[in-house]
Order: structure tokens, then C-alpha cells, then sequence
């Protein structure tokens, strides 16, 4: 349990520096506690989309990353960023990516976000 509170507060923390850094990825609230309220829920289904859809989507395209020497990773990390902000909005939480390039961009900004925070932040359970 203490695994997945690290991942998704990395998630989460991965999400704002995206937020910060690109103007087209947007997150709205009426106050700082509802932002980092809705940054965490879309962590939450940023990494759930991680874990039952990236898998599938990775099998199902090896041969392009095999051709692309693993580049076709960032093409698969942005359609799961934008696949997050289609889920954040059917949920009716105000986080919205726009555009491929900006998704491209953002997933490869959330990567290595990510793997320095969990570098960082303990795990363990």
C-alpha cells in the first residue's frame, strides 16, 4: 500500500512540473486545495491507465518499438496522457492536454520526473 502512495504522489508530482512547464496542459480549480485535490485523482488515473492499459498497448505495438529502437515509447506514453485527459474530463475534473505534440512533450517531461522522484521517495510496504 505504502508502494502506491509513493508512485502516485511521484505521479502527482510528475504531473504538476508538466502543468508548470506547458501552457497546453491545463488544470483549473477554484482554489490551491481543489487543484491538488484534482492533481491527485488524475494521478490516480494517470497511473491506473499505466497499469491495465499501457501493457496491451506496448504488446500490441512491439514491432514498432522494435523498428523505432524504443522511440515509438514517447508516441505510447503521449496517447497515455491523452487517454488521462479524456478519463479526467468524463469524470468532470478540470486537467486537459491539448494536442499530440504537447502530450508527446509532457510524457516525456512526466518520465523522467517520475523516475527522479522514485528514486528519491522510499518504497517499500
Amino acid at each position: 500500500m505504502k508502494n502506491f502512495l509513493v508512485k502516485t504522489i511521484a505521479n502527482a508530482g510528475a504531473l504538476a512540473v508538466a502543468v508548470w512547464l506547458l501552457d497546453k496542459i491545463t488544470l483549473t480549480g477554484d482554489s490551491t486545495g481543489k487543484e491538488i485535490g484534482t492533481l491527485f485523482l488524475v494521478a490516480l488515473i494517470f497511473g491506473v491507465v499505466n497499469f491495465l492499459v499501457k501493457p496491451v498497448v506496448k504488446l500490441l505495438s512491439l514491432p514498432l518499438l522494435i523498428l523505432t529502437l524504443g522511440l515509438f515509447t514517447l508516441v505510447v506514453n503521449a496517447l497515455m496522457l491523452l487517454l488521462t485527459s479524456w478519463l479526467a474530463d468524463q469524470f468532470d475534473l478540470s486537467f486537459h492536454v491539448d494536442g499530440f505534440w504537447t502530450a508527446v512533450l509532457g510524457g516525456l517531461i512526466i518520465s523522467v520526473v517520475s523516475w527522479a522522484l522514485n528514486v528519491i521517495l522510499p518504497d517499500g510496504d
